[in-house]
């Protein structure tokens, strides 16, 4: 449903079965202490100034299908899960043993913004409304925010800081990182089996062989986003050769 907020609560365990982590030996995880962990991000910034500071993050701007998906978290500084870091170094089963961890554990929000609103505004501005509507989901206001990249989204109901690679730097983003990670690939994961054929369950939306050998054999769905220009690309040559 456009504009829908996607709440986080033990109902994500039922959208879809966790994937498995990349194979190969598990590692522990390390002991996250208030300045993190050695090379990764710390709770300094969350440490100074007033409290509370939730870390926003998003999922989902470069897929051609799908939403985008934006999280909002404030960490217990007591109960920071152990190798809690940025969701592109972490294994699919890391990702999911940490978000656990972290519904249980911290005050956790997430909004998205739809495949419609993403070509009613663009993709910044859709990333920005989920962004916004995730510190909404949270139920309690913080005070600052930590926002991963360039820019503040306008209309943030708390002073805010933009950090340029802020999932790799800041606890509390690190943490939305993987929110919001996970609860996107459980969507995809949720409309791979509504419109099978595309590999929406391990591409996630994005441009791999098999996403476009499902385009070229099953055509345009309405989860896609048709401004993007390989899926306009795509609806222009089939338009140009039924004229």
């Amino acid at each position: 449903m456009p504009g829908a907020i996607w709440r986080v609560s033990t109902r994500w365990c039922e959208i879809a079965a966790p994937r498995n982590g990349v194979p190969g030996r598990a590692r522990r995880p390390e002991a996250v202490t208030a300045h993190g962990r050695a090379g990764g991000p710390d709770f300094a910034r969350e440490s100074a100034g007033v409290q509370p500071v939730c870390g926003i993050d998003e999922a989902g701007r470069g897929p051609w299908a799908g939403p985008v998906v934006a999280a909002a978290v404030i960490l217990d500084a007591s109960a920071i899960p152990a190798g809690l870091d940025d969701s592109k170094k972490l294994t699919a089963r890391q990702r999911e043993r940490l978000f656990a961890e972290l519904l249980a554990s911290a005050t956790v929000g997430v909004g998205q913004a739809s495949v419609a609103e993403i070509e009613t505004m663009n993709i910044l501005q859709a990333s920005h409304l989920a962004m916004r509507r995730a510190v909404a989901d949270l139920g309690t206001a913080p005070r600052r925010a930590l926002v991963d990249g360039r820019q503040v989204p306008p209309g943030l109901p708390c002073p805010a800081e933009a950090i340029v690679g802020g999932d790799a730097r800041a606890l509390s983003i690190a943490a939305a990182s993987i929110v919001a990670k996970v609860t996107r690939d459980r969507i995809m994961v949720a409309l791979s089996q509504q419109f099978p054929g595309y590999g929406w369950h391990s591409n996630m939306g994005y441009g791999t062989k098999s996403h476009i050998e499902g385009l070229e054999n099953l055509g345009v769905t309405p989860h896609h986003r048709r401004l993007f220009r390989p899926i306009h690309n795509m609806l222009c040559k089939a338009r140009s050769l039924s004229g």
